[in-house]
C-alpha cells in the first residue's frame, strides 16, 4: 500500500480506527472469544479453533491452515493485556504474544453473533527511533503542523540551511496506519528519503497518516480513499507553498506504492504542483493486484495446488466482484465497507497519470513482489514515446526501495535496511532539473 505485505497464510485485518464500542450481542464478550481462540491454537486443537469462525473464515482459513501458521510460531509464552476497540461493526481485541525470544501483535476481530470474522498475526514492530540528524548536517528539521483546525496531523519539515527558496517535496504514505517515518519493520522509509534528498538542497515535508494519528476522526465507519489520503496530502502541499524559504513554484508529490497511485490524484486536486515521483506504483487498479499477490505468497509457500489455498483465492476473487457488483456500500468486503474499496478502484494509476500533464518520474525495484514487474512493463508500454515521464528500474531493490537479495518475500521488511542511495540521487537530480 507501502501496499499491506500478505501476511503468511491469515488473512489480514484492516483497521481504520479506534471507534466507540456498542453493545455486544454474542453469549462471550469479544475478549472471552479471543483467548478462547488462543487457548485452542496454543493446545493445538485447531478443528475447536476453526468452530470460532464465521462461514468466511472458515473457507479462507481452514484448521489445516491454522496449523502450519501457528506450528511455525516459537512456543508459546506470556500474553499482554488484551485491548478491545471497534472496527465498523466488528468489535477487535488486540494484544502482544510473547512466543520464545520474540514478540507478536495478535487482532482477532469479533461480529455481533460472537464468531471471529477477522484473524491478523505478525512479528511485533522492533524499530528504533530514527536518528538525530549529524551536528554537521547542511539542513535542519522542526516540527510542523497540517490539516485543517481542529483536526491537525504531526509532522516534520526537514529544511536545508541557507536563504533558498528551495524546492520541496511533500510524501505520501503506502497504505495502512502509518508514521510520518513510514515505519516498516526497523526501517524509515521517509527518513531515509527526507534526510538524502534535504542534504542536496531540497525541502522535504513528512506527516502522519490520519488513520494512524487520529483513527478516532472515522468514528462514523465512513472512510474512502480521499479521506484516508487524498485530502491530507493537499493540505500539506499547501502548507509547504505558505512556508517561508519555499520555493511555491517548484512543490513535488513523492507518493510511495498506494502514496504513488494517488499522486496524480493529489497533484491534480492542489494545483500548482510542479511533478509528480512514484515509487512502487501500480499501473493498474489495486484491488486486481491483491489475487495476484495471494498466488504469489501461495506459490512461495509451496501451496499454489493446494485446493483450500486455490478455494481462498477464489473467495478473494468473489470478494473483488461483489465490490464490482451487487454489494451494498455498508457490506464488509475484505475487511472494510464495500464503500471503501469502490472508492479507491475508482482509482485508474495510468489514466490519471496520462490525464495530469505534468513531469513524472517513475522508480521501481526488480525485486518488488507486491508490485511486480508486469506492472512495469504495462507503463512502459503506456508512456512510451512520451517526453514527460522518466522512468528508472533498480536491479536488487524491493517495494520499499532497499536492497535485497534471494527471493523477495515479506520476511526481508524484518531486515534492518536503508532506501538506496542512487535512488535517492536520482530523485534529487531530477527534481533539480525541473
Amino acid at each position: 500500500m507501502s501496499m499491506k505485505p500478505v501476511r503468511d497464510s491469515i488473512t489480514a485485518l484492516a483497521f481504520a480506527g479506534t471507534l466507540a464500542l456498542p453493545a455486544f450481542a454474542g453469549t462471550d464478550t469479544p475478549k472471552t472469544v479471543a483467548a478462547l481462540l488462543l487457548d485452542r491454537l496454543d493446545a493445538g486443537q485447531y478443528d475447536q479453533a476453526e468452530t470460532l469462525f464465521d462461514a468466511n473464515m472458515q473457507l479462507h482459513v481452514p484448521a489445516d491452515k491454522l496449523k502450519s501458521v501457528w506450528q511455525s510460531l516459537p512456543p508459546a509464552g506470556e500474553r499482554g493485556t488484551p485491548r478491545q476497540f471497534q472496527q465498523n461493526d466488528k468489535q477487535v481485541v488486540q494484544q502482544t504474544l510473547h512466543r520464545g525470544t520474540t514478540s507478536w501483535t495478535v487482532a482477532v476481530a469479533v461480529d455481533a453473533q460472537g464468531k471471529v470474522s477477522g484473524f491478523f498475526v505478525q512479528p511485533l514492530a522492533q524499530a528504533a527511533p530514527p536518528p538525530a540528524i549529524p551536528a554537521d548536517a547542511n539542513y535542519s528539521e522542526r516540527d510542523i503542523t497540517v490539516g485543517a483546525p481542529g483536526h491537525p496531523l504531526g509532522g516534520t519539515l526537514a529544511m536545508p540551511k541557507g536563504n533558498g527558496p528551495f524546492p520541496a517535496v511533500v510524501l505520501v504514505h503506502g497504505s495502512g496506519p502509518q508514521d510520518r517515518e513510514e515505519t516498516i519493520g526497523p526501517n524509515h522509509v521517509f527518513t531515509d528519503i527526507a534526510r538524502g534528498l534535504a542534504a542536496q538542497g531540497i525541502a522535504i515535508l513528512r506527516y502522519d497518516k490520519r488513520t494512524q494519528a487520529r483513527p478516532g476522526d472515522f468514528a462514523s465507519g465512513d472512510i474512502t480513499i480521499d479521506g484516508e489520503t487524498t485530502d491530507d496530502a493537499v493540505a500539506a502541499i499547501k502548507t509547504l507553498s505558505t512556508t517561508p524559504g519555499i520555493d511555491p513554484k517548484r512543490i513535488f508529490v513523492f507518493g510511495h506504492s498506494l502514496g504513488a497511485m494517488l499522486a496524480p490524484r493529489i497533484a491534480q486536486r492542489a494545483g500548482h504542483v510542479a511533478g509528480v515521483i512514484q515509487l512502487s506504483g501500480p499501473a493498474r487498479k489495486l484491488i486486481d493486484i491483491i489475487p495476484y499477490q495471494q498466488r504469489y505468497m501461495a506459490k512461495l509457500e509451496g501451496k499454489q495446488d493446494d485446493p483450500q489455498t486455490q478455494a481462498a483465492i477464489a473467495g478473494v476473487e468473489r470478494d473483488i466482484a461483489a465490490i464490482r457488483g451487487n454489494a451494498k456500500p455498508d457490506d464488509q468486503v475484505m475487511g472494510l465497507r464495500a464503500s471503501y474499496w469502490r472508492s479507491v478502484d475508482a482509482i485508474d494509476p495510468l489514466a490519471d497519470s496520462k490525464a495530469v500533464k505534468l513531469p513524472m518520474l517513475l522508480l521501481h525495484g526488480d525485486r518488488d513482489f507486491q508490485v511486480p514487474m508486469e506492472d512495469w512493463h504495462t507503463w512502459q508500454r503506456a508512456i512510451a514515446g512520451d517526453a514527460r515521464f522518466t522512468l528508472k528500474l533498480y536491479p536488487t531493490l524491493n517495494h520499499m526501495g532497499i536492497a535485497g537479495t534471494g527471493t523477495p518475500s515479506t520476511a526481508e521488511y524484518a531486515n534492518p535496511g536503508h532506501v538506496d542511495a542512487q535512488l535517492i540521487n536520482d530523485v534529487a537530480d531530477w527534481i533539480k532539473a525541473h
